[in-house]
């Protein structure tokens, strides 16, 4: 996919995640408010901060985008493995705040949800899901980390809608049928929920910090083919070594080949260059940098 096209996708997906969480959080703080659910109203608070989390991701997706400069000289591509790590964050403290304020309402007398907050939930269960099919393939297809964060921060919605479902609906029970205690269903989905929000923000954080930490391409089938077409170069006698680092959505290659040590030195500097253009041709690699080293013609005489 063409660079260009990608960011293309990459920004609508993200506009498309901001528009959807600002009408269904205001959705869910109306239907919870007339509802009387504090599950709903919590889940409100977690579309509230996807909002700002798909924020992140857009500004993160146009830092990645610019070229590479005299700063950046490997380009940009790590602003979208930040963003991640910034929404990550959000989540968390999100998490934190659900938590506290559906705990605080066990020490007052609450009354039994509506079905407002049924309808509530059931919209945003609906709506979160489709979103989250819609950006998770997106971001595998264009390798994208922040998408693909995004992406699970809508599933954790539904998932969190769910449980404020189950929590919603135990409430109206325990309040038309007299058992007092049951209404404060409400309020255990919220700190449910708030467990949920939490546990993924920190499950997608640290795998952003792993992403932004200079790490390399560990995956067989993806380096063979890398070494594949560094052997399929005339000339290459030998890869001494090969590392492929991920930087955002796209992969930076360090590699040395070992030539004949009896070719001259523009020859040996063709051969790097023709390897470096062959990797060039490879999808998302960015950036390759190729050092020369002379072939040990003894391994070949034992």
């Amino acid at each position: 996919m063409h660079k260009e096209e990608r960011f293309k996708k990459a920004e609508f997906a993200a506009m498309v995640g901001i528009i959807g969480n600002i009408v269904l959080a205001i959705i869910k703080v109306i239907l919870g408010t007339i509802g009387n659910s504090r599950a709903l109203i919590a889940d409100a608070a977690h579309s509230f901060s996807d909002v700002v989390g798909s924020l992140a991701v857009f500004i993160g997706l146009r830092a990645a985008k610019q070229p590479p400069d005299e700063d950046h000289p490997y380009g940009h591509g790590k602003a979208e493995s930040i963003a991640a790590i910034i929404v990550a964050v959000l989540l968390f403290v999100v998490g934190i705040e659900i938590a506290l304020t559906s705990y605080k309402s066990f020490f007052k007398d609450i009354v039994a949800p509506s079905m407002a907050a049924v309808y509530g939930v059931l919209l945003s269960i609906f709506i979160k899901e489709a979103m989250f099919q819609y950006k998770f393939r997106l971001g595998k297809k264009i390798k994208s980390d922040a998408i693909i964060v995004n992406a699970y921060e809508h599933r954790s919605d539904v998932y969190s809608s769910l449980a404020a479902l189950v929590g919603i609906v135990a409430a109206m029970v325990g309040g038309r049928v007299g058992i007092d205690w049951l209404v404060y269903a409400d309020p255990v989905a919220g700190i449910f929920v708030a467990g949920l929000v939490i546990r993924m923000a920190w499950k997608l954080g640290a795998e952003s910090i792993h992403n932004t930490l200079d790490h390399v391409l560990h995956e067989e089938e993806e380096i063979k083919r890398l070494r594949d077409v560094v052997n399929g170069v005339d000339g290459v006698r030998e890869i001494n070594e090969l590392l492929a680092r991920e930087h955002g959505h796209y992969v930076i290659v360090d590699i040395k080949i070992a030539v004949d040590p009896f070719i001259t030195v523009e020859e040996g500097h063709y051969i790097g260059k023709c390897v470096k253009e062959q990797l060039l041709n490879e999808p998302n690699v960015q950036d390759v940098m190729v050092h020369i080293n002379p072939y040990n013609l003894e391994k070949e005489s034992t």
